[in-house]
């Protein structure tokens, strides 16, 4: 009976394996680019040739992918339509008339535009006003005619947005069922069912992204699909979605627009789950890997949740996870700007060809190649021995691109790389933390990805953090994620009204159909682990403010006051102020969850552990180089206590822990490093 959760990173795609009683396996393998499925299907294969896992054997298949995010990125998706109420067609363009960037000599359109251009913008007369009644009866002539000439225009996909559809969606979906009978091929994104709230123009840009990627995501899910069924793999594709559950193949399909984050959001499960072990709910996970970091809060045991997202440069009104994604990873490019300063990312060396220490052809260094050069990364090691590094092609990259021009030696360019790539993870910790009104000092880092230990202890002196922790298999922990996220469905619609005003029968009423939808989705993942836990969230605003914070809630006695206060509380702790005014509903939300859980058994050791050696290390305020023990991550049991400055490593990442910290393995085998001499905050 074993379980396979896979993660795409933009370097490595890493696997967790795991069946009851034995110990976990972790496979790396680097990401193909040009279709990641193949990437999945080789770590399937390696699994089978080295460890003897039959694919027959496989029960869960859980994946993350950024498919979604990259089509958008890459502007790779297919030419997709768009239908309109007439009069509205150019609303995508119009946008908010909101500029991020009001001072560029050339002025570029900040809204996106190239996911359906004038000529793939068809208005059709229908008109449903602010109350949900018809006022214009859908011409159907029309919608045909718009969508012939949309075919003959080459789209794969049409996006379906009338005026106030999230209050009657019966001619949205007449339009669809009109078009699906002609062209029953043809992708339909209706915003009914993709965002029924208000503000249109929000909801026609979801719409038109969900349009956009739905192609691309149904031909990437069924590569892998029909790779998994040609292995023999008999147990269903399941996958991350932003909000940090996952969800059938067969639904992600329908509802693509909602995977933006399902990486990102693995790795946020995976630190949600080793705080649980380790008895910590106030976390800050900075996942560090070769291309990026993707850094969020954890307060009280759940991750911080945002009612949008931003993707390639646009607003994206999808639930997700609340990480901050900065280009800064282990295979950041170091570089020296036109005024002689040095700059690192957010360009990466990627997998192809690599940090120049990989010898596959790079030439600019990176910042794994000035953890070679400072001791870090032992190169003889690299990956638990799979690969192994050339740290004089790293020494002389860095001393041609870096050093020389700047008059530094090696290791001090090399502690400049570590110190750049170091400051730009800490403004992007302050964001999460004190954007969201929370003192970063009150919270335990959490670091994962490859290069996440090598930096944890740098990052939490920039922070005044006094603790951090390592889980079991650091490096591969959005992949471990996956295996102890929930199963999760979450259906909001749109519920107008004053919040003092609201009738708790007509609330309920609503909730119970929402719930009814969510049971629907639940019932498509077949046999449910466990109870299904359901709660409840609402989007209130102040009257006559156009955006809303999301507020969990109870639908029993006094749920309004209830509301209000909590409301005005987090609306505080975010701002900084709270007015008087009066509140109103926007949205009305149910999620059920049914959950896995766990962060696993602590497995066995999985080899002989490495004899303890020593190393020499260069670290900041130790920059002529400090004598550091190397030990072998397994061969620190529970209970055992070890003071920095030492270098822990593993197959799957590298701990560095500087002098003034201590290292406690506590039982579920996860690593406590604390600071010496401070009281603990975490």
């Amino acid at each position: 009976m074993v379980e396979i959760g896979v993660d795409i990173g933009g370097t490595f795609t890493d696997v967790i394996c795991r069946s009851a009683g034995a110990p976990d396996r972790v496979v790396k393998v680097p990401t193909t680019r040009g279709d990641p499925s193949r990437a999945v299907l080789a770590a399937v294969a390696r699994l089978k040739d080295e460890a003897g896992i039959e694919p027959g054997d496989i029960v869960r298949f859980v994946h993350g992918t950024t498919v979604a995010t990259n089509a958008v990125l890459e502007r790779k998706g297919p030419k997709i339509g768009l239908l309109t109420t007439e009069g509205f067609k150019d609303i995508l363009e119009i946008g908010r008339q909101l500029r991020h960037d009001v001072y560029r000599a050339v002025l570029e359109a900040e809204t996106p535009v190239y996911l359906a251009h004038g000529r793939f913008r068809h208005e059709i007369p229908e008109r449903v006003a602010a109350d949900g009644t018809v006022l214009t009866p859908l011409d159907e002539e029309a919608v045909l005619k718009a969508a012939e000439a949309l075919v003959a225009d080459g789209v794969e996909g049409i996006a379906i947005v009338f005026l106030f559809s999230f209050l009657e969606p019966a001619h949205e979906r007449r339009a669809a069922e009109l078009i699906a009978e002609r062209w029953p091929d043809l992708a339909l994104s209706l915003s009914c069912d993709v965002d029924p709230a208000f503000r249109e123009y929000e909801r026609t840009v979801v719409t038109a992204f969900d349009a956009y990627i739905k192609p691309v995501i149904d031909r990437y899910l069924a590569n892998l699909e029909a790779g998994l069924e040609a292995e023999k793999v008999p147990a269903p594709l399941q996958i991350m979605q932003s909000r940090g559950g996952i969800t059938a193949a067969e639904t992600a399909r329908q509802r693509p627009v909602r995977l933006f984050l399902s990486g990102p959001a693995a790795g946020v499960a995976g630190a949600q789950a080793v705080g649980a072990a380790a008895g910590v709910g106030d976390l800050i996970s900075v996942d560090i890997g070769g291309t990026s970091s993707d850094i969020a809060l954890i307060r009280a045991g759940k991750p911080m949740i945002r009612p949008e997202g931003h993707v390639g440069g646009y607003d994206i009104r999808v639930p997700m996870v609340d990480v901050n994604a900065i280009g800064a990873g282990g295979g950041s490019l170091a570089w020296i700007d036109a005024s002689g300063g040095l700059r690192v990312g957010p360009h990466s060396a990627g997998s192809e060809p690599g940090p120049v220490a990989y010898g596959r052809g790079g030439t600019q260094p990176t910042v794994t190649d000035a953890s070679i050069v400072l001791g870090y990364i032992d190169p003889n090691y690299f990956a638990g021995g799979t690969m192994t590094l050339d740290p004089e092609r790293a020494r002389a990259a860095i001393e041609k691109e870096i050093a020389a021009p700047l008059g530094l030696s090696v290791e001090r360019a090399a502690l400049g790389i570590h110190r750049v790539v170091n400051a730009g993870m800490t403004e992007g910790i302050r964001l999460v933390s004190i954007r969201q009104g929370y003192d970063p000092r009150e919270f335990a880092l959490l670091p994962l990805g490859g290069a996440g230990g090598i930096h944890a202890a740098a990052l939490s002196d920039e922070l005044a953090v006094t603790r951090f922790l390592v889980a079991l298999h650091p490096g591969v922990l959005s992949a471990t994620g996956l295996l102890s996220a929930e199963i999760e469905h979450e259906i909001a619609r749109a519920f107008p009204c004053r919040l003092a005003q609201s009738d708790p029968a007509a609330v309920a009423a609503f909730l119970d159909r929402l719930d009814g939808e969510c049971a629907a989705l639940m019932a498509r993942e077949g046999s449910l682990p466990g109870e299904t836990k359901i709660s409840y969230s609402a989007d209130i605003c102040f009257v006559g403010q156009s955006h809303y914070l999301e507020i969990p809630f109870s639908p029993t006695g006094g749920f309004a006051e209830r509301l209000d206060a909590d409301f005005r509380a987090d609306y505080q702790r975010v701002f900084g102020h709270a007015a008087s005014g009066a509140l109103e509903i926007v949205n009305l939300r149910a999620i059920h969850r049914a959950g896995h859980g766990g962060a696993g058994e602590v497995p066995e050791a999985q080899h002989a552990p490495r004899a303890t050696t020593t190393r020499r290390i260069v670290l900041p305020g130790y920059e002529a180089g400090v004598e550091a023990r190397v030990v072998d991550r397994q061969s620190i049991a529970a209970g055992d206590t070890l003071e920095g400055p030492l270098v822990i490593e593993q197959a799957d990442t590298t701990t560095l822990v500087p002098p003034g910290w201590c290292v406690t393995a506590i039982a579920s085998g996860i690593l406590d490093v604390k600071k010496i001499g401070a009281g603990e905050r975490a």
